[in-house]
């Protein structure tokens, strides 16, 4: 990187302003010339006043329309006011000063019929809207002479993500302080100079100037464009670098073997394979048989049959001579696993035991919380060979934990783990296992090819024969008769032989669930619990659903006399949560209140009614991994998303969204609309230059796939970038220690 662009704004912008652009993470000045403009204003073009809102932090384009000073008799003093509209609706600018004398220079900018830029937050005087000592910019008046200040005044003003020590034309008089002196030898250009041909781009120097100082609208635009290239082409290229690497490093092949455990399996299945779980299996049976890891993205919606597709690998695995591993996020997952394993696999899972079938392996179970023998049991199983089939949790990732021969590695719900954890499981083998990927939230395609480039992808997209649909409403928590009515329905689902689920965001009192989702629009909450069956509540902001808290509450109900309610969420021991799990599985307490820990995996075929309480907590793609807890037998599910959004909101725009369609991929899509993008790729995590700055997965999906493209190409000639030393290091800053972030979503 060049020397110039790592220059700190303490020494180019001296120590008050470079304090002031800290605040906003603004430290270099590479930092400054990537913090692009929000949007730009049109000269000319005032914003709509109508849309402010009290208590908004604002930057708005008015004319000026009056200008008076005044003495203030109640406290002495002076104060400007200044009149400013959009032409149809006024905001009011307030000035105090000692004196009026002191006020002049504002009352010689602030002119009737000035345009001008006012920045601050909006209040209210007397029913009016005001600024009180906004910073502002009058349009055509900061520049050296009337020649520059009629160029200034034409241009598109950018406006900057600012905050109120920091308004949008200092941060633009700072980045014009930095930019003007950059030469194109201070500013090594990401994108090879054959690509900027290739796709008619302007240098990265030209590109910023664009940004900051444009000529016109179509000067962002083209600028815009090549700024978004430089991103997808630098994420696209690790990508492609890892994936070389990942292709340079030798496997054990894993040929199918004909009469071995998945044939045996596949005769004793009680169902019939999807024509997608068919067409998958060939897909990772063809990878297995190659001599390079394969690392595969399998990708099926809620209740498509992904455990079956995995198990079939393990199983073509061990017939080689293999071992499996599969790495679950939680205990309550792990020992998930392990039972469906176990129970899919039935006498083949009795391997070294009396009575086992001809062709049998060990499934062994191994996490955290094990006591002391079972646990060396595990291990051993593992080292020797012995286990087949090894299913855990973190602690399969410890250093203690050996393999005789380590050849498939099946990580589920791979957003819970880096890219760190998941190698070092694959480093257990001899050589590097394989490696298949299981995620039950839909991944939209443009997404995946962002966030999961260097992995071949599989969809399961149809619903194994069987299974029934799940229903989903809406409800509003201030109707009383409506949640009276969900109590009853779901003590009438109990008499019937079902399993019901009560899921909210918080454990008890102010202690929230660490996979919850805050809304924004509500906020975090930490008072009582929702009383669930009373009156309306009429609060502004109503108080979150604790486990313990409407567990305690549904006891007392009527509806519920002489029904035991389990409850269920993170901080329970492992023990405590396998024993609420089994009460719940076999009867003894019919209905769970729980946190999210029962998002995914949990495999209760009588559980067919969910009620989620304050939904508007939780994101889509959470509610309807929620809601394939449900409706996993033969008898339809309901969710019932109970809602205190008001009519309107984003909120409740996101629940109608996943009450509208069962459709994961579709759901996913919406949430891309829904949601800010950064999110969605893991960038809110990362912060700073670990997220994307101008670059939309969706909008900009062609751009994508254009550097996907020349990323391989590039890849292909010059694996190491020799010829691209520039892209190399945007790499290396960009991405920095959190490369792990290619693997989030």
């Amino acid at each position: 990187m060049s020397d110039v662009l790592e220059e700190s704004l303490v020494k180019v912008l001296g120590a008050r302003t470079s304090n002031s652009l800290a605040k906003l993470g603004l430290v270099t000045v590479e930092d400054l010339l990537r913090h692009y403009p929000r949007r730009y204003g049109t000269p000319g073009e005032l914003t709509d006043m109508g849309a402010l809102a009290l208590g908004e932090h604002v930057t708005v384009m008015a004319e000026v329309r009056s200008t008076t000073v005044r003495q203030m008799r109640s406290r002495g003093g002076a104060m400007l006011e200044a009149i400013v509209t959009d032409g149809r609706d006024t905001l009011q600018l307030t000035f105090f000063a000692k004196r009026a004398g002191m006020l002049r220079g504002h009352e010689d900018k602030l002119r009737a019929g000035r345009m001008g830029l006012f920045t601050g937050t909006v209040g209210d005087y007397r029913g009016r809207r005001q600024l009180v000592h906004p910073d502002y910019l009058i349009v055509g008046l900061d520049a050296a002479d009337a020649e520059e200040a009629t160029v200034e005044a034409s241009r598109p003003i950018p406006i900057y993500p600012a905050g109120a020590s920091v308004p949008t034309w200092r941060i633009g008089r700072s980045v014009r302080t930095v930019l003007d002196p950059l030469t194109e030898a201070d500013v090594p250009d990401p994108i090879p100079q054959h690509l900027r041909e290739l796709h008619h781009l302007p240098t990265l120097l030209e590109a910023l100037r664009g940004v900051h100082v444009p000529n016109d609208q179509e000067h962002v635009n083209r600028s815009q464009r090549r700024l978004k290239y430089e991103e997808a082409l630098v994420l696209q290229t690790a990508l492609a670098r890892r994936r070389a690497d990942r292709e340079s490093h030798a496997a054990v092949p894993r040929p199918a073997v004909t009469g071995g455990l998945l044939d045996t399996f596949d005769t004793r299945l009680p169902f019939t394979l999807t024509a997608g779980q068919i067409a998958v299996g060939r897909e990772i049976s063809a990878d297995l048989a190659r001599p390079t890891p394969m690392l595969r993205l399998l990708q099926g919606d809620v209740g498509s049959g992904k455990t079956v597709v995995a198990l079939r690998a393990m199983l073509a695995v061990v017939d080689a001579g293999g071992q499996a591993a599969l790495l679950a996020p939680t205990e309550v997952l792990a020992s998930q696993h392990e039972r469906t394993v176990r129970d899919l696999l039935g006498p083949l899972a009795q391997g070294e035991m009396l009575g086992e079938a001809q062709v049998a392996t060990r499934v062994t179970l191994l996490t955290g919380s094990q006591g002391s023998v079972r646990k060396r049991q595990a291990h051993a199983d593992a080292a020797s060979g012995a286990a087949g089939i090894v299913v855990g949790t973190h602690a399969l990732l410890s250093e203690t934990v050996q393999f005789a021969d380590l050849g498939l590695v099946v990580v589920d719900e791979q957003h819970r783990f880096g890219v760190e954890q998941r190698d070092q499981l694959r480093a257990r083998g001899k050589s590097v296992p394989h490696t298949l990927v299981m995620t039950a939230t839909p991944i939209p395609r443009t997404v995946a090819m962002t966030v999961f480039g260097d992995l071949e992808t599989s969809l399961l997209t149809e619903r194994p024969a069987g299974r029934a649909d799940t229903v989903t409403h809406v409800v509003p928590a201030a109707n009383s008769a409506w949640m009276s009515r969900i109590w009853q329905r779901m003590r009438e689902e109990v008499d019937a032989g079902r399993r019901a689920y009560v899921v909210c965001p918080r454990i008890e009192g102010d202690l929230p669930e660490d996979d919850a989702e805050p809304d924004p629009e509500v906020g975090d909450v930490d008072t009582a619990m929702l009383d669930v069956a009373d009156a309306p509540v009429t609060t502004a902001r109503p108080a979150l659903g604790a486990v313990v808290d409407v567990a305690n509450r549904l006891r007392s109900l009527p509806a519920m006399a002489g029904i035991d309610i389990g409850i269920m969420h993170g901080r329970l021991t492992a023990d405590q949560k396998d024993a609420a799990m089994a009460s719940f599985a076999d009867g003894s307490t019919p209905i769970l209140v729980s946190t999210t820990v029962i998002e995914v995996g949990v495999d209760v075929p009588q559980a067919s009614t969910m009620v989620v309480l304050d939904a508007e907590h939780f994101g889509v793609s959470q509610l309807h991994q929620l809601r394939g807890r449900v409706g996993r037998g033969a008898q339809p599910g309901l969710c019932l998303l109970v809602s205190h959004a008001p009519p309107g909101s984003s909120s409740l725009e996101r629940l109608s969204a996943v009450a509208s369609t069962s459709d994961g991929f579709v759901l996913a899509e919406k949430d891309l609309e829904l949601r800010r993008e950064g999110d969605v790729l893991g960038a809110a995590q990362s912060g700073g230059r670990n997220s994307l700055r101008l670059l939309r997965v969706v909008r900009d999906s062609q751009i994508l796939a254009t550097a996907r493209d020349d990323a391989r190409a590039l890849i292909d000639t010059d694996p190491t970038l020799e010829t691209a030393p520039a892209l190399a290091d945007a790499i290396g800053a960009w991405l920095g220690e959190r490369e792990d972030y290619l693997e989030r979503t």
